[in-house]
């Protein structure tokens, strides 16, 4: 009997330690987080009171926003870092794609400034962009926070196994990424199609889980999960007044098969946290410091469940990971993967950094931008892996499949009048590397441009350029008889002057320093300068040979050889707020066909250098100043600076000039300050202080009379605004030393 009692007593006693222990083995917890946009902040919150209640996640699940979310947390972030690197992000600019202007090279920051509206034109026909966004931002924000992990390739073995799903676009069936390359499987799981670019990994093209998979629930039990957390941040199916965007209609229609299924899911939820973000929008980007509250309170609610969950669980607390935000890497090797249109050379000169050489993180994500910026691939998805030396950079890249776009814009200015702009451009016209564009500018004056470019990166490129303008300006008659020695009429107050040029280039280009671009070249221009008839004033016939009823001043044709070195880090051509500007252009005419008999070799060189900068909040400060000097002794006069007016379309050298009319003050040299004050007192809306000075004269260098008092000045008192076809710029001039003031007014870009 005594035996019996024994045995039943060691029998139960080990019955309950073997229930003990199958207990702790067998409590496995996954965690689930769908998909929800804006709205997925909320799993922040819920993560927090996990950690607080001591909850050790032993699987992560996701889909789209819940995918990064669980990849950062399942790679070693806290919560409450998480909180900190999801608040100081700028959605909106991620999402969009907007690049910086340095980004850009010359040629297409002046492509980017001339057009309000590019779209596809391939086989003739106008086509519409697949979506509004490549995710570039957001991928690069992606591979800089991962880098720590940018070696696993195995998410299993991550500090917590991880797994997301995306859907194959063309197969409409799921995709499990449980491996690879972290970055580029989360930026998958969440393509939201039309608003990102699809992902192609392993020859799939893929879009965002949530399209099939909301909630990946059976996919984090397959991982050995026996307990699930899941955090539901996807709404009801929206009522009609809630749709208020295009966003909000397709997440709607991608709902209607999840919305359906959360019902079976949320019951094989053992603690399901569904926190109330009814009133937040996908996009509430800017919101998300309330929704990371609402996610907290809806997790509270669990918190006495979630208490005794972390008592069931084995109490050695998860080793936490030491995460070291690299500052700077090494990019030992350049990898190469979907360049078949576009060079090595081009790729590398784009990125502008060194291999081998120690670079700032953020000097290769700029690079990644420069290349974005091309516009010329769908998506550029790459990697970081470490080989020893540093870091292999294995680019992979998606080309554009547009190659022929038509671009279109619209112009008014006080000179030029108003204008319509055709442009086609085709992008690998003749070879590799190149571009062609041809601009027809319909108006009140014909006009057309033509360039051609091939560009080599980091080697030397080339191009031609020919472009044609005329105009037709009321100009003062004493500037017709000081430059072309008309003679003196009392009568004659003002003239008609015409003006035509015609100018081709071939030149060589370089990138210099990675900011200054060198140019040199070889120029053809035909220059026309006439004036309507003057029968009706006296000695007409002793002023310039005279045809079709109009007196012509000249009609040459010059040659030169020209050097040009450029830098422009302006953050915005029109408005600029922080930045530098300079350029030196120096031309060597060498020969002419000679109009009026008085061709001699001469030189003009010019520069121009400015500065922007802020000075307080939305008011910043932009000041230049510029030169120019004829050398020889040519008695060519065609060539000369004449300033006056307001633009920024300079033709020969012409020198806008507040306060005076255009083509007003000639001469062989000048020199001129310029300083802007610019309040941004609304989001694109600024309004503007200008004030102008300058010499100019002949030989002003050689007399020394650049040094002195200024003999002429101007102002302006205006307002800006950055529309979607280009700035409106509307500016009340007036000068000191002139009785009357005028309006310059402007609408669009200038081309």
């Amino acid at each position: 009997m005594q035996k019996s009692i024994i045995f039943v007593i060691v029998l139960f006693f080990s019955i309950s330690l073997l229930a003990q222990k199958n207990q702790n083995e067998k409590v496995k917890v996954g965690l689930v987080l769908s998909g929800g946009g804006a709205k997925g902040f909320a799993h922040i919150g819920a993560l927090k009171i996990l950690e607080e209640a001591g909850v050790k996640i032993d699987y992560i699940g996701g889909t789209s926003m819940g995918a990064i979310v669980g990849a950062l947390y399942a790679s070693g972030y806290s919560a409450n870092e998480l909180d900190s690197i999801f608040t100081n992000m700028d959605f909106k600019e991620l999402i969009q794609d907007d690049l910086p202007r340095s980004a850009k090279t010359f040629y297409e920051k002046e492509d980017a400034e001339r057009y309000a509206l590019t779209l596809p034109f391939n086989n003739f026909k106008i086509s519409f962009p697949q979506a509004i966004s490549g995710g570039q931002n957001i991928y690069n924000e992606l591979v800089k926070l991962l880098y720590h992990v940018k070696d696993v390739n195995d998410f299993n073995k991550l500090p917590i196994p991880f797994l997301c799903v995306a859907t194959d676009v063309e197969t409409g069936k799921q995709v499990l990424l449980n491996n690879g390359y972290l970055p580029e499987a989360i930026m998958a799981s969440g393509t939201f199609p039309s608003l990102f670019e699809p992902t192609e990994i392993n020859g799939q093209i893929l879009i965002d889980g949530g399209v099939i998979n909301n909630y990946p629930i059976d996919e984090v039990q397959d991982l050995g999960a026996n307990f699930i957390i899941g955090v539901d941040v996807q709404d009801e199916l929206s009522k009609r007044e809630s749709l208020l965007s295009a966003t909000e209609v397709l997440f709607q229609i991608s709902n209607y098969r999840t919305v359906q299924d959360m019902v079976e899911k949320s019951k094989h939820t053992d603690i399901y946290i569904k926190p109330d973000i009814k009133n937040f929008s996908v996009i509430d980007f800017d919101m998300g410091q309330s929704i990371i509250q609402n996610g907290q309170i809806a997790a509270m609610e669990k918190y006495v469940i979630l208490k005794e969950l972390a008592i069931k669980q084995d109490s050695k607390k998860r080793k936490k990971l030491a995460i070291l935000h690299q500052d700077s890497i090494t990019v030992s090797r350049l990898k190469l993967e979907g360049n078949n249109n576009y060079s090595r050379g081009y790729v590398k000169g784009k990125l502008r950094f060194d291999l081998t050489q120690r670079i700032s993180f953020n000097k290769l994500l700029n690079g990644i931008s420069n290349l974005a910026a091309t516009k010329n691939f769908k998506t550029i998805r790459y990697e970081l892996k470490s080989n020893g030396m540093g870091d292999d950079l294995v680019l992979k890249l998606r080309e554009n499949p547009n190659k022929m776009f038509i671009r279109l814009g619209v112009h008014y200015d006080d000179l030029f009048k108003s204008a319509a702009l055709i442009n086609l451009t085709k992008k690998n016209f003749l070879m590799d590397d190149d571009v062609a564009s041809f601009d027809f500018i319909l108006g009140d004056n014909l006009r057309y441009s033509m360039q051609y470019y091939v560009d080599k990166g980091s080697y030397w490129s080339y191009g031609v350029n020919s472009k044609f303008v005329n105009f037709e300006q009321e100009i003062n008659y004493d500037l017709i008889q000081s430059n072309f020695n008309a003679p003196i009429n009392n009568n004659i107050n003002t003239i008609n002057f015409d003006v035509t040029d015609l100018t081709n280039q071939f030149y060589l280009q370089t990138v210099w320093q990675e900011e200054f671009a060198f140019s040199a070249g070889v120029e053809h221009k035909f220059l026309k300068y006439s004036t309507r008839t003057l029968d009706s004033a006296p000695d007409t016939d002793s002023l310039t040979p005279s045809t079709s009823s109009r007196v012509l001043y000249d009609k040459s044709n010059y040659y030169s050889a020209y050097g040009q070195l450029t830098l422009d880090t302006y953050n915005d051509k029109y408005f600029p707020s922080k930045g530098l500007y300079f350029n030196g252009d120096f031309h060597v005419y060498l020969f002419s066909s000679d109009f009026n008999d008085n061709f001699k070799e001469f030189s003009i060189g010019n520069a121009k250098i400015g500065a922007a900068f802020p000075i307080a909040k939305n008011l910043s400060l932009n000041i230049e100043t510029e030169g120019g000097v004829k050398f020889g002794i040519s008695r060519i006069t065609s060539l000369d600076f004449v300033l006056g007016g307001y633009g920024g379309s300079v033709v020969n050298n012409f020198v806008p000039f507040l306060g005076y009319d255009f083509l007003s003050l000639p001469g062989n040299s000048y020199v001129k300050a310029y300083g802007k004050l610019d309040f941004k007192f609304a989001p694109k809306n600024h309004l503007m202080f200008a004030a102008n000075f300058a010499n100019v004269d002949d030989d002003l260098f050689r007399t020394g009379e650049w040094f002195t008092e200024p003999n002429f000045s101007g102002y302006a008192l205006g307002y800006g605004w950055e529309s979607f076809f280009g700035p409106v710029q509307m500016l009340y001039s007036w000068s000191p030393e002139v009785a009357s003031s005028m309006v310059f007014f402007s609408i669009g870009y200038w081309f």
